[in-house]
């Protein structure tokens, strides 16, 4: 895969300083393509890595009951404007045949997700999926609470506005106790 090319990012950024009608020679604008360029490659890191990867290394451990990581905070860049959203993942998953993975792990994979261009409905899918795939729990849910700037800074111009989106993979597609005992653990404080 091809890594970021921060001269094209410097040059591009030149070109957008100089169509909204400033001067990219202008002091305080001067290095700012330089440094929107090393922005990118840090905000876009996602896409030279395999959120998978993380869940490579699992532990046996005689647990099969919740596991749950919330207020996991992430920053991304909604794909539609490339202006950022951010928020907070909450990541559960019951463990089959004693498989876990470290709770690093989980906020990892969150982090990786996010770097990316991307949609929140995308983010909370994919690190459902890589768990399901790589550890074989027996149920995943994924929430995700985040404000996208896109309606804060333009558009609609509605700050705090959330927008929430959940994935259910394996028993939390089908047992709504188990779905109401996450989503309470969510809730706590």
């Amino acid at each position: 895969m091809t890594k970021v090319n921060l001269k094209k990012i410097e040059d591009a950024v030149t070109m957008i300083i100089e169509a909204i009608g400033e001067d990219p020679t202008r002091e305080g604008l001067l290095d700012t393509p330089k440094r929107v360029s090393k922005m990118y490659a840090e905000m876009f890191e996602g896409l030279h890595q395999d959120p998978k990867e993380h869940f490579k290394t699992v532990f046996n451990e005689e647990h099969e009951e919740l596991v749950l990581v919330k207020d996991i905070p992430f920053f991304s860049m909604c794909e539609h404007h490339l202006v950022p959203f951010y928020g907070k993942a909450h990541v559960a998953y019951i463990p089959r045949d004693g498989k876990v993975t470290g709770l690093s792990k989980l906020a990892r994979a969150v982090e990786v997700t996010a770097r990316r261009p991307q949609l929140q409905e995308r983010i909370t899918s994919t690190i459902a999926d890589d768990i399901m795939e790589m550890i074989n729990p027996h149920g995943v849910y994924v929430v995700i609470e985040a404000e996208h700037m896109c309606m804060t800074m333009r558009g609609i111009k509605k700050p705090g506005a959330k927008t929430v989106t959940a994935v259910a993979r394996g028993i939390y597609e089908t047992d709504e106790i188990k779905r109401s005992e996450v989503l309470s653990f969510i809730r706590m404080k």
